[in-house]
């Protein structure tokens, strides 16, 4: 009878409040993962590194993240512990990261700003960053798994997170637009001033949302089963042998690669191709990720099955798809249509990350003790083919369009291109990948109410 109880327990709608811990626990990631991405490149730029460095610097970090990611990952599945690993990836997120953003640390103490002590002191603080951010990552990701088992409240979950994803990448652009408003950047400290406001009050939020996430998450169970009994971590084997193993990966990775691409290189888009007003950097992303915000929230309410999910990814696969030809032929006149695409984007994104993350925990099933080794493996791949797609991109990138050829008024970039092209080719093939999936959803209770009213 006992066990009966247990199994329903976990196979219930998961609680409203329960929905809402988890969902902010990833907020201090997010923000500075959406500054990392959106501003990293530029402010590297903006204060004298070489295109080619200031990718080294991003190349770093993610290398470090892609391996930290398995390292955790597996660290994980063998002990547990989920919220410890989350709080010390949490505290060296929060250490780190106004490093990256404050200045030359080492530079200041060797009294010497030459290029390549500049290289490698960002690149290290880049590198103990990212190690911190795959920490809470993976404990994070591989949490919606072992709260529930049923396939409507992972769904949910996953929306959910993604949806206060959306709330810290806005808190983020509205930061940087009162702060690029206020603090004019005429010498390098002043650029240095102001992207160090902005980090300092990323990790003031973001530190704010994972209190609420301690106070208000239990720790779950991954070493116990359903009934109650011990289950053994399950082997790499296990996985490298499941088809859908790969083709998840395969969408999860290009997934990311949309989001990552799209956010790193809009804020040159919009200053060097379209030549628009400063405050644009800021608004723009934020216009992509309210819309982002009210599509995640929609998707909550819906109950999942296996060709829904193929349906809804393949809807954001096609959007970002004709936003990326739109991208590209974009003429600089007519700049202000960018807004316009701004919100197909923040739809096609919010689509595409809900559906993909649902198709890992459709992966994952009830196989617990392996969740961990699947979210880092899958981050892995993440992280590497974004470092190096970001690094191939920036090296070709100079801070002023490169001209080959014309269309209307508007010049050709490999900004343009990489925000344009790249995306979109993701996309198609993701959409193609997912429609060779056999995705086993099983039925379970959907949600008796509404997750916002």
């Amino acid at each position: 009878m006992s066990n009966s109880i247990e199994d329903d327990s976990f196979s219930k709608p998961v609680g409203r409040w329960s929905v809402y811990c988890y969902g902010v626990g990833h907020m201090l990631n997010d923000i500075t993962s959406a500054c990392w991405f959106t501003y990293l490149l530029l402010f590297l730029t903006e204060i004298g590194l070489s295109s080619r460095d200031a990718a080294i610097v991003m190349l770093s970090g993610q290398i470090a993240d892609g391996l930290a990611t398995i390292f955790f990952g597996e660290l994980i599945d063998r002990f547990g512990h989920f919220k410890i690993w989350h709080g010390a990836g949490a505290i060296l997120v929060a250490v780190s990261f106004s490093s990256v953003f404050g200045g030359c640390i080492p530079c200041k103490l060797l009294s010497s700003f030459s290029a390549i002590v500049e290289t490698v002191s960002y690149s290290t603080f880049a590198a103990i960053f990212n190690v911190g951010w795959a920490a809470t990552q993976v404990s994070h990701m591989s949490m919606v798994s072992c709260i529930t088992l049923n396939s409507t409240s992972r769904v949910v979950l996953a929306s959910c997170r993604n949806a206060f994803t959306m709330v810290a990448n806005l808190s983020l652009y509205g930061i940087a637009f009162i702060v690029f408003e206020v603090i004019r950047a005429e010498t390098r400290a002043d650029i240095e001033n102001q992207y160090r406001w902005i980090a300092y009050l990323s990790i003031f939020i973001g530190c704010c949302f994972v209190g609420v996430f301690y106070l208000g998450t239990k720790e779950p169970r991954s070493k116990t089963g359903i009934h109650g009994d011990i289950h053994a971590r399950i082997s790499w084997t296990y996985w490298f042998l499941k088809i859908l193993y790969y083709q998840v990966a395969i969408v999860y990775m290009l997934t990311r690669l949309v989001l990552n691409v799209s956010q790193a290189y809009l804020a040159f888009y919009v200053i060097d191709d379209l030549q628009m007003a400063q405050s644009s950097k800021a608004l723009v992303p934020a216009i992509i990720y309210i819309c982002s915000f009210v599509v995640s929230i929609l998707l909550q309410e819906i109950a999942w099955k296996e060709q829904r999910l193929k349906a809804y990814y393949t809807a954001g696969g096609i959007l970002w798809i004709f936003c990326g030809i739109a991208i590209i032929l974009l003429p600089r006149r007519m700049s202000l249509f960018v807004y316009a695409i701004s919100i197909f984007i923040g739809i096609a994104n919010a689509l595409m990350t809900v559906t993909a993350v649902s198709m890992q925990n459709v992966l994952i099933g009830q196989d617990l003790n392996g969740c961990a080794f699947v979210c880092g493996s899958l981050s892995f791949l993440d992280k590497i083919s974004c470092g190096l797609t970001l690094f191939v991109l920036q090296s070709f990138h100079s801070s002023s369009p490169i001209v080959a050829g014309n269309y209307s008024t508007g010049n050709f970039s490999i900004t343009r291109y990489g925000l344009g092209l790249v995306p979109a080719f993701c996309s198609l093939v993701g959409v193609a990948v997912t429609w060779t999936m056999e995705l086993h959803i099983p039925s379970y209770k959907p949600l008796t109410e509404t997750l916002l009213e």
